[in-house]
């Protein structure tokens, strides 16, 4: 395409963008709404996608010794669990430092637990890492059934209950992600429409010098084009400042373990090429659907 033809074709898509200013407006506004409840719904389940992945990456097994064990049998027991193939690593973690973990984990109301150093009541626990977490549950129920394992845990209630959170919201997020997109298509389809049917005399002299196809076509993809980045403008803006000062000023007051937030960058960036790609791409394909439907040429 030569370059005059380019800039005539960009030039056109703009004056129609002016000449059709209220439906221009209204497609803007429909894709702006709908890019910002995108992208909020980008940026909760991007984090929870995030947060699922730290617990999966902290879940591990532990395996409480039985008293009755001497050294011989703990080192049994290690060799036997270090051999299971989806296992990865196994620590062992002697009761003393049990008791240590668990008085500095509480804080100041772990000093009464000081008492126990004396008659420590925990056991020796064999901290097991598995290569992925999808093998825990197999893995644990195998080493229920050695010799000299006392108790094993590995919070299976609050793994499950976090993963089928994460998906009900996945999929409630990707459902209405793909109606919004679809209504965003649709007003622009008839913004596009609406133009065509306004310049249908000139489309039909164009035909009769003996414009091409794509030639006539070229003004409205781009026409679709600047509405839905225009509609990304905002939601990147609005998102990005909002989701700046959350991480600046909650982030930092959260200590729920495995709850950690994305860093600012790269996500913001992330998201806004995401948000600018789906704004071209739904106003690309709103004016595909009305040239084909409404243009024929």
């Amino acid at each position: 395409m030569k370059l005059n033809t380019l800039q005539r074709h960009f030039r056109e898509s703009g004056k129609s963008l002016v000449r059709n200013g209220w439906m221009t407006f209204a497609s803007v506004s429909a894709v702006t709404v709908t890019l910002l409840l995108v992208g909020v719904f980008f940026v909760i389940m991007m984090n929870l996608n995030h947060i699922a992945t730290n617990v999966e990456n902290d879940v591990e097994i532990r395996v409480h010794i039985d008293p009755a064990a001497n050294v011989e049998n703990q080192k049994t027991l290690e060799a036997k669990i270090k051999k299971i193939a989806k296992v990865d690593s196994v620590i062992y973690s002697p009761k003393e430092k049990e008791l240590t973990n668990m008085i500095e984990g509480m804080g100041e109301n772990g000093e009464a637990f000081k008492l126990f150093e004396q008659d420590n009541p925990l056991r020796d626990v064999l901290v097991v890492k598995t290569k992925t977490p999808q093998d825990v549950d197999q893995v644990s129920k195998k080493i229920e059934t050695f010799e000299y394992v006392q108790t094993v845990k590995y919070g299976k209630e609050y793994v499950d209950n976090l993963f089928n959170v994460v998906n009900i919201a996945r999929n409630i997020g990707v459902v209405l992600i793909i109606g919004l997109l679809f209504t965003a298509m649709f007003l622009i389809s008839n913004t596009i429409k609406i133009t065509i049917i306004a310049r249908r005399k000139e489309i039909e002299i164009m035909r009769l010098v003996g414009a091409t196809n794509n030639f006539i076509r070229w003004p409205f993809f781009l026409e679709g084009l600047w509405l839905g980045v225009l509609g990304a403008v905002i939601p990147i803006v609005l998102i990005g400042v909002t989701y700046s000062n959350l991480f600046k000023y909650v982030s930092p007051k959260i200590n729920i373990p495995f709850f950690e937030l994305l860093p600012l960058s790269p996500f913001i960036y992330q998201i806004s090429v995401i948000l600018v790609l789906l704004g071209g791409l739904i106003g690309i394909w709103g004016s595909l659907m009305s040239v084909r439907k409404f243009l024929k040429v």
